[in-house]
C-alpha cells in the first residue's frame, strides 16, 4: 500500500503541488528518498529516523521507499521533512491513514522530533486554500498561514507528537490568528529633524506621493542618506493587497521570522559592494534579490556609481516592467519587482566640485564631474525621474530652530495625493495602476492634459533638453503628480516647469560629458 502525503514545491512565489508517496514492503532494511530531490530533501532521511526514534516510534525492519512526484521537477529545501515523516507514520499505523487527507504539508524536523520555520509558508497556504486543502505547519508558521483565509482548516504544532495526539483525538490543536507585527513609533526617523534642504524636501514629497525614482546629487554631509531614511515615514501604509504580494516574497526569502506580517513599506539598502545575484535574485536555489525584497517599496543605493556597472544596468528591465525573470540553467523564475529607486551620489570623486571657488587638481572641475558621474549609463539615468542637487549645508541653518513641519503633516498630502490617483485610475478601469509613475504613455494622454501655453513649454523644453520618448513620459508622470498634490484636475505650466527643473541635472551631466 502507498501512503500519500500533499505538499508543494517552490518557483519564486508559485507554489506548485507535489505529491509525496511513501511504501513501506518487503525487503532488506533500507530508506531512499527519489523524486529529483537535492542535497537537504535527501538528508530528510536522518531527520526523520531521529525525530520518529525521540518520538516513541521506530522505524520497521522493511525497504522504506519515498517518491516525490512529479519526478522531473526539481525539489528543495528541509520542508519535506514533515510530509515524510507523517507519511511513514500514516504507513505504519501510528496516525490514521485518512488523517492526511485534504491537508498540504510542511515542515523541518529536529533530531528530538520538534517542527521548525520554514520558508514559503504563506504561499503554500494560499496555494493549499485554491485547492480546497488545509494545512499542517509548525507552530512558528501558524500566524503567517492564517492570512491565507479566514474558512481554511490549518494545523499548526510544535512538534511530532503534538500532531499525533490531534489526530488521534487525545490533544485539540486550535487554530492559529493572524498576527500584524506592528513596528513601534520610538525613534521614528522625521523629516523635521532636517534642517534646510527645503528642495529636496520637496522632491522627496512628489516622489512619496507619485511613486517616483529620485536621484541626490550632493557633496559628503549633506544629508542625501538622511533624506532617504526618512522618506518611509511620509508614505503610506501598504493596502491589503500589496500586504499579500510582499508577505509572499519575504516569506519564501524566509524574512518572515516571527510570523506576523508587517504593514510596513519595504526599505532596502544593500552595500555598493552588491552582486548581481544578490540585487537581482538568483544563486543555487534562485532566491529574490534586493529588488523584489523592495517591492512595494524603496531600494536605497548609497555611493550609486561605486557599484558596479553590469549591476546597475540589470536593474534597467525591472524599472520599466516592474518584474525580474531569473533563468538560469535549472531554473526560470519570475519575481515581482515594483519599487521606488533612490539614490544618492557625490557629484565627483572627492566630492567638492560643486563647492564655489573649488579648483580640482585632477581635471577642470566639469570634466572631473563628467568622468565620475559617466559611470552611470545613459538609459538607467532616463528611467530616474527627479535629479536633485543637494548642496552643503551651512552652519547658519544648522543653528536655527527645528521645521515646524515634519513627517507627519507631509505623509497626510502624500496619502490624499495617492487616494486621487487610486480613485482616477480605478475609474478608467486601470486597478492594476496605483501611482502616477506606473501609468504607461496612452493613459498619461488621458489624465496629463493640459492647456496650449503650458504644452509649448515642454514641447520647447524637450527639443532643448533633447529628451527621449521614455524622458518625455516620465516629465508628465511629475508633473501630473504635482497637480495631484495641488489638487488640480489639469496640469498648468507651473507643474510642467516643476516636472522639467527636476530633469535638468541630469541634462547638464549629458553636456558636460
Amino acid at each position: 500500500m502507498v501512503q500519500r502525503v500533499a505538499t508543494v514545491a517552490f518557483q519564486g512565489i508559485d507554489a506548485r503541488s507535489v505529491d509525496v508517496q511513501v511504501q513501506v514492503a518487503p525487503g532488506m532494511p533500507a530508506f531512499n528518498v527519489v523524486g529529483l530531490a537535492d542535497k537537504a530533501v535527501s538528508e530528510a532521511r536522518e531527520r526523520v529516523r531521529s525525530a520518529l526514534v525521540a518520538s516513541g516510534l521506530a522505524l520497521p525492519a522493511r525497504r522504506i521507499t519515498v517518491n516525490l512526484a512529479p519526478a522531473d521537477l526539481p525539489k528543495e529545501g528541509s520542508h519535506y521533512d514533515l510530509p515524510i515523516a507523517l507519511g511513514l507514520m500514516a504507513a505504519i499505523g501510528a496516525i490514521p491513514h485518512d488523517a492526511l487527507d485534504g491537508f498540504t504539508v510542511l515542515g523541518e524536523l529536529g533530531l528530538d522530533g520538534s517542527l521548525a520555520a520554514v520558508a514559503g509558508v504563506l504561499p503554500a497556504a494560499i496555494a493549499a486554500n485554491a485547492r480546497d486543502h488545509g494545512l499542517i505547519c509548525p507552530s512558528a508558521c501558524g500566524a503567517e498561514a492564517a492570512w491565507a483565509s479566514p474558512e481554511m482548516e490549518i494545523i499548526a504544532a510544535s512538534s511530532l507528537i503534538q500532531l499525533a495526539n490531534h489526530f488521534q483525538g487525545t490533544q485539540v490543536l486550535s487554530r492559529p490568528l493572524p498576527r500584524i507585527a506592528e513596528q513601534s513609533n520610538a525613534g521614528m526617523l522625521d523629516l523635521a529633524d532636517i534642517k534646510g534642504q527645503e528642495n529636496a524636501k520637496r522632491a522627496l514629497e512628489v516622489a512619496a506621493a507619485g511613486g517616483h525614482n529620485m536621484l541626490m546629487v550632493g557633496p559628503p554631509g549633506s544629508g542625501k542618506s538622511m533624506l532617504a531614511a526618512r522618506l518611509p515615514s511620509i508614505l503610506p501604509k501598504l493596502t491589503p493587497a500589496e500586504l499579500l504580494e510582499v508577505s509572499m516574497i519575504q516569506s519564501v526569502a524566509g524574512a518572515l521570522t516571527s510570523g506576523g506580517l508587517t504593514n510596513s513599506r519595504p526599505f532596502r539598502a544593500p552595500h555598493h559592494s552588491a552582486s548581481m545575484a544578490a540585487l537581482t535574485g538568483g544563486g543555487l536555489r534562485a532566491r529574490p534579490g534586493e529588488i523584489s525584497l523592495a517591492h512595494n517599496g524603496v531600494l536605497f543605493l548609497d555611493e550609486l556609481p561605486e557599484f558596479q556597472p553590469q549591476v546597475l544596468d540589470a536593474m534597467r528591465q525591472p524599472l520599466e516592467s516592474g518584474n525580474v525573470a531569473i533563468a538560469r540553467a535549472n531554473h526560470r523564475i519570475t519575481y515581482p519587482a515594483r519599487f521606488m529607486l533612490i539614490a544618492a551620489m557625490n557629484p565627483c570623486r572627492c566630492g567638492r566640485a560643486y563647492d564655489p571657488g573649488f579648483a580640482c587638481k585632477r581635471s577642470v572641475n566639469t570634466r572631473c564631474t563628467a568622468e565620475y558621474q559617466g559611470r552611470l549609463s545613459g538609459p538607467l539615468l532616463d528611467r530616474i525621474d527627479l535629479h536633485v542637487e543637494v548642496p552643503a549645508v551651512t552652519a547658519a541653518a544648522l543653528i536655527l530652530p527645528a521645521p515646524a513641519e515634519g513627517s507627519r503633516e507631509v505623509a497626510m498630502r502624500v496619502a490624499q495625493a495617492r487616494a486621487m490617483q487610486a480613485e482616477r485610475y480605478a475609474a478608467l478601469g486601470q486597478p492594476q495602476v496605483r501611482v502616477n509613475a506606473q501609468a504607461s504613455g496612452p493613459l498619461l494622454e488621458e489624465i496629463a492634459r493640459a492647456d496650449a501655453s503650458a504644452m509649448k513649454l515642454l514641447h520647447e523644453a524637450a527639443d532643448a533638453m533633447r529628451l527621449t520618448a521614455r524622458g518625455y513620459h516620465r516629465v508628465l508622470r511629475v508633473a501630473r503628480t504635482l497637480a495631484d498634490l495641488d489638487e488640480a484636475a489639469d496640469l498648468s505650466r507651473l507643474h510642467l516647469a516643476e516636472a522639467l527643473s527636476y530633469r535638468a541635472l541630469a541634462d547638464e551631466v549629458r553636456r558636460a560629458a
